[in-house]
């Protein structure tokens, strides 16, 4: 297919995904002091089945770590799974930083904020699942902790991935624990899973270098935060990645995927041809759809 044909059905798949009005949550519950340590729940649009219990559905935003792009443009895809019969709980964290040129200079022509915060970002994710079950158990009484499935698309695939595998962590890494986190799995939708393929790639112009703090620091913190190099994690991990992605190549899911299967992991992985980033969580999409089923695989 022509670059010009991919590249237009590129900003159409974007395009419409952004085009669904943000849907409120049930409840929003804070798990710390900072504005953005916040999770907004979701209670399933749908009667729940025997023994009046659903699984729970824990979702990591994209956008690149960055500060604009926070949870609000996800909410159509947590409210989608809400209506399929889903518990969810949309996570929001701190991104971001400094816009380059701030400090009241204006920022260079074409520049954009920097990725993430280090270790702001990992903090709070940290936070969040590990004030989880208390939180859950007030907004949604009807979620099965025990049916948990972490998702996140694009930069909260990344995170979705490394919040799994905190179990195997180096040892002094503040957000280690002592045993996995009790998922029933993870499906990271177009990760930024495997951060050397992403910076030869300049995936995001250069997002996985900037949230470990530059290339002054990158090779020092990818063992923190490169989820390519935090395997095996004994979870079962699914990748959900559109063949068309202009934003996250497959080149970087199908990077993790040899890295699992070179520590004696498998991974699956779901190649949706003719896709590309946004459609994984836009509900008017097919490939939606395809997301939630993997999700029901699991967590059912």
């Amino acid at each position: 297919m022509p670059d010009d044909v991919v590249a237009a059905r590129a900003v159409a798949e974007e395009e419409s995904a952004f085009a669904h009005p943000p849907v409120d949550p049930d409840v929003t519950l804070a798990y710390g002091d900072q504005p953005d340590q916040v999770i907004d729940f979701y209670v399933p649009r749908v009667e729940a089945g025997p023994g009046g219990s659903v699984p729970l559905v824990v979702v990591l935003h994209g956008g690149a770590w960055r500060a604009p792009y926070d949870r609000r443009h996800i909410t159509p895809f947590a409210d989608f799974l809400a209506r399929r019969g889903f518990a969810v709980a949309n996570v929001e964290y701190r991104r971001g930083g400094p816009v380059p040129g701030a400090d009241g200079a204006p920022a260079p022509e074409g520049t954009s904020p920097v990725a993430g915060r280090w270790p702001d970002t990992f903090d709070d994710v940290a936070a969040a699942l590990d004030a989880l079950p208390d939180l859950v158990r007030e907004a949604l009484p009807q979620a099965d902790a025990r049916r948990t499935v972490l998702t996140g698309h694009s930069a909260g695939g990344h995170l979705a991935l490394w919040a799994a595998a905190r179990h195997v962590l180096p040892a002094d890494a503040p957000w280690r624990t002592a045993r996995p986190v009790p998922l029933r799995g993870v499906v990271a939708l177009a990760p930024i899973a495997d951060f050397a393929v992403a910076g030869k790639l300049d995936v995001c112009g250069g997002a996985a270098c900037q949230l470990l703090g530059g290339e002054d620091r990158f090779e020092e913190r990818r063992p923190y935060a490169d989820p390519a190099l935090l395997l095996p994690t004994g979870i079962a991990t699914t990748l959900v990645q559109g063949r068309a992605d202009l934003v996250v190549p497959e080149a970087v899911a199908e990077a993790y995927a040899d890295a699992a299967a070179k520590a004696g992991e498998v991974v699956g992985v779901t190649l949706l041809e003719d896709v590309g980033h946004f459609p994984l969580i836009d509900p008017a999409a097919d490939a939606c759809a395809v997301v939630a089923e993997e999700i029901a695989q699991l967590a059912w």
